[in-house]
């Protein structure tokens, strides 16, 4: 059978497999019944999803006529560093790294470096005040949700700010 979508055969092959990884890691948990859930009823059945997902879009992939093919581009290697960089930056500066001295800087710092830093993925295309405002909303949006609405017990701010 010839692939007759490249995007669409490869993003459906992703999908697929990350659905079948999901949902065989959450079998290692106690799954329950409909009724009365366990931890690893809701994974499985996202994962179960995520795969018929992809399954579905691998197989049109394989069917569907396209123009082109859609040939796969190359990758995009800044966007990609970046925004990797940026969401392994936020999880060092909310947790800390004890081992190496550094503190957890808390949520709002947290957030407006990783919004910063992901914002600079499209090169040549910065522009500082959308940039803050964009971290501005996400940082009360998350305080307000996780520690107002939630009642999440989160490092708000930096301890050398709040003693």
């Amino acid at each position: 059978m010839k692939i007759k979508s490249e995007q669409d055969f490869f993003s459906g092959l992703m999908f697929l497999i990350a659905g079948l990884a999901f949902a065989f890691g959450a079998t290692r948990y106690a799954l329950g019944e409909g009724a009365h859930m366990g931890p690893g009823y809701f994974p499985l059945v996202l994962g179960l999803l995520l795969a018929a997902l992809g399954a579905f879009i691998l197989f049109g992939s394989l069917v569907v006529e396209t123009e082109n093919g859609e040939p796969v581009g190359r990758w995009a290697w800044r966007p990609l560093l970046f925004v990797i960089g940026a969401n392994l930056l936020f999880g060092v500066l909310v947790g800390g790294l004890p081992a190496f001295g550094l503190p957890a800087m808390g949520l709002i710092v947290a957030i407006y470096v990783l919004t910063f830093i992901a914002s600079l993925a499209q090169k040549g295309n910065f522009h500082w005040k959308p940039v803050l405002l964009l971290a501005t909303v996400l940082a009360f949006g998350s305080w307000a949700g996780f520690v107002g609405v939630l009642k999440l017990q989160l490092q708000v701010w930096p301890a050398f700010l709040t003693g």
